[in-house]
């Protein structure tokens, strides 16, 4: 049998990641077929049939942290959707037992939120990744083509467990040009990230070939998205390291009060200053003037 291990992985938004697949070869397990996926396209399934054992998961990774003792994070994820995986509460304790000071992180797609065993489940994780990529059921629909869930419920459920889930909750948003990145979309989403109040919010779009013919969304609209969110909420707009951004220059003054406005991440200090900006922003960083803050992996900066 082989191993549920891959990676280590260095991610964007988590840092250097080790993987640990609960799904294994074949075709996908999930109860979305999202129209950005770049998994070919199967049947939905509300379980995960035939899974490997929690303790055999649990043995790869306790094998895989001893050669490799220097990530950040230990990420369950799968071929499909993780929390469809029968056996998550076990496996989350037997790995908590030897992690030490590593980070259990699980990337899942929302779905199952509102089911109490889940959530139970979810409870032994570090960090927590829900998607929400429309709060409007016309999008939804359309966009994660889900097997019989309503979006209004699960916001619901989400914001409910952001009520018991005292560690590093993590909202993403995929776009897909022309199915759920109108205004009225992005309103209905604020309104949502509002109501859940998550740690952290990343917003992205399509990063690989996906399974069907979609559009990603331009890096200028996603910026510009983040711009129409609430200033209370840690953005994060991750750009794709060969993306042709504009950079610009900015005064000390300039910077104070961007960040007086909203904070911002790593990543918009990388992709929207020029050298010369950087450097005045890390020396104000570094005085004392700008304060700091990382949200599972990633680094927000405001000032006071």
């Amino acid at each position: 049998m082989s191993s549920s291990i891959f990676g280590p992985v260095l991610s964007r938004r988590f840092g250097l990641s080790l993987g640990v697949d609960l799904v294994g070869e074949g075709a996908k397990k999930c109860n979305y077929d999202c129209l950005y996926c770049e998994l070919p396209k199967a049947e939905k399934v509300s379980s995960i049939q035939n899974a490997k054992e929690s303790s055999v998961i649990a043995d790869d990774v306790k094998e895989a942290l001893q050669r490799h003792t220097d990530i950040d994070f230990i990420t369950l994820t799968a071929n499909g959707e993780p929390t469809l995986y029968p056996k998550l509460f076990e496996l989350a304790t037997l790995i908590n037992e030897f992690k030490g000071s590593k980070k259990l992180l699980i990337l899942s797609n929302g779905s199952t939120i509102c089911d109490a065993g889940v959530r139970e489940a979810l409870g032994l994780f570090d960090v927590v990744k829900l998607s929400l990529d429309s709060a409007l059921a016309e999008s939804f629909k359309k966009i994660d083509r889900p097997l019989g869930i309503n979006p209004q419920k699960l916001i619901g459920c989400m914001k409910s467990f952001r009520g018991e889930y005292a560690k590093t909750l993590v909202l993403e948003t995929l776009f897909v040009k022309g199915v759920n990145d109108s205004d009225e979309d992005i309103k209905a989403l604020n309104d949502a990230y509002k109501e859940i109040r998550p740690d952290r919010i990343d917003l992205s779009t399509i990063d690989r070939p996906p399974a069907y013919k979609v559009e990603r969304v331009e890096e200028e609209r996603l910026r510009g998205i983040a711009s129409m969110l609430d200033s209370s909420l840690k953005v994060s707009v991750a750009s794709r390291k060969n993306e042709n951004t504009k950079v610009r220059s900015f005064s000390k003054d300039e910077i104070n009060y961007m960040l007086r406005n909203r904070p911002f991440s790593f990543f918009d200090i990388e992709a929207l200053y020029n050298e010369e900006s950087k450097k005045l922003f890390y020396s104000m960083l570094a005085s004392g003037q700008i304060k700091e803050q990382e949200v599972a992996g990633t680094k927000f900066y405001w000032c006071c």
